[in-house]
Order: structure tokens, then C-alpha cells, then sequence
């Protein structure tokens, strides 16, 4: 017998309700850990969906009027909010941890050799880094002078794994589970990457990330 290497056929509709279904148990984990959650808009050919008729917002948004009020960590709100409609889930910072958001040149080499001691690491297809971390502690000044580096705090929120950005899916380089759902202190992380940093060459000079704007709004 010879065996095929053709994917076999599964219908789009399928394929969406599995998608559905992986993001809203993502989703319901986070809560179940007392990370509040919100869905945010998901991917719809050359633009995000949050639901709302006539959205001019193009990109990943929030799909509630406002994620600091509307995020939760109640199980029936957050499965009927993933009961027909596949929504990214969004993370919201400032309470439970804040995230330290920075490029791969400053990220990979702190997560790989860290060894999970900087607590949970996702990171985006865009190749942003994103470090979970107790909240509270501003970014040091050496960080806080690079436009290439944002603290999510209050206000704040981050796509969560498996939520699809344009440019592809986030996805968990240390997962919460590899470090039991704990967080490490921000001050250490912010010094391994400020040690980074100072090995790394200087970032060009763009404005912040324009998604910081719009999430701390």
C-alpha cells in the first residue's frame, strides 16, 4: 500500500467551528486562572471583524465597547462570548500581570537562556516579544528611552495564544503551565533585557507601536 500525502478534505465550516472552539477553551483556561479576558476582533480577509456595522478599525481591536470594564473571568460570559463567532482572545494587563513588549533582538536571547526564570513568553509573527510579568513596576530608563520596547499596564491590553494576527498566529514560547502560572519579578526581567539591550544595536528611530496607543486608549 501507498500511502498519500495529500491533506484530505475537510469542509471550511468545520475547520472554523475547531478554530472556534481551540480559542474559546484557550480563553476559558486564562479565566479559570483568574486572567480576566475579552474576545477581540478576528481575521476576515484583509481586515479583523469585531462584529460592529460599520467599524473603521482595520486591525486586531477589542470586540466591547470597553475591554477594562468588559473583560472577565465568569465562565458563562466568557463561553457565550465564543459561542458563534471565532474572537481572538485578548488579555487584559494592569491587574493580574503586566507585559513587557519588546523585538526579537532583545526577547529571543533573554527567553532562550533564561530557561522559563522570566515567567511566561508569547510572541507574535510580527516577531514581538511579549513577557508576563507582576504588575506595578514602571520600565527602567534605559528601556523606557527605546521606542521599540512598551509596558502594557493599566488600561492595556495583548492578543493571547492561539488568537491570528495578520501576519499569523501568537503563540506560547514558554507557556504559563511550563512555569505553574507564576510570575516572575518585573525588575529582573527588565534587567535582563536592559543586558540585552546594551549587546544590541541601536534601534531606529520609529514612534512607538501604533497598537500601544490604541490599546491603552
Amino acid at each position: 500500500m501507498q500511502w498519500s500525502r495529500r491533506q484530505p478534505f475537510v469542509r471550511p465550516s468545520l475547520l472554523d467551528r475547531l478554530g472556534r472552539v481551540r480559542l474559546r477553551r484557550a480563553a476559558q483556561t486564562y479565566a479559570g486562572r483568574g486572567w480576566p479576558v475579552a474576545p477581540g476582533a478576528f481575521p476576515t480577509g484583509a481586515r479583523f471583524d469585531c462584529g460592529r456595522p460599520g467599524c473603521p478599525v482595520t486591525g486586531c481591536h477589542p470586540a466591547v465597547d470597553s475591554v477594562a470594564e468588559s473583560a472577565s473571568t465568569d465562565p458563562g460570559q466568557v463561553a457565550g462570548w465564543w459561542r458563534r463567532r471565532p474572537h481572538n482572545v485578548l488579555l487584559t494587563t494592569g491587574a493580574a500581570f503586566d507585559v513587557l513588549e519588546v523585538p526579537a533582538m532583545l526577547g529571543r536571547p533573554v527567553a532562550d537562556q533564561d530557561a522559563g526564570r522570566s515567567g511566561p513568553v508569547a510572541v507574535t509573527a510580527a516577531g514581538r516579544w511579549m513577557f508576563l510579568v507582576r504588575p506595578g513596576c514602571p520600565l527602567r530608563a534605559e528601556l523606557d528611552m527605546r521606542l521599540d520596547v512598551v509596558r502594557h499596564g493599566t488600561g492595556s491590553w495583548i492578543p493571547a495564544p492561539p488568537s491570528r494576527m495578520a501576519e499569523g498566529p501568537v503563540r506560547w514560547v514558554v507557556t504559563p503551565g511550563q512555569v505553574d502560572w507564576s510570575l516572575p519579578d518585573p525588575e529582573q526581567v527588565q534587567e535582563r533585557l536592559a543586558a540585552a539591550a546594551r549587546r544590541a544595536p541601536r534601534p531606529p528611530v520609529v514612534p512607538r507601536q501604533v497598537s500601544t496607543t490604541r490599546r491603552a486608549a
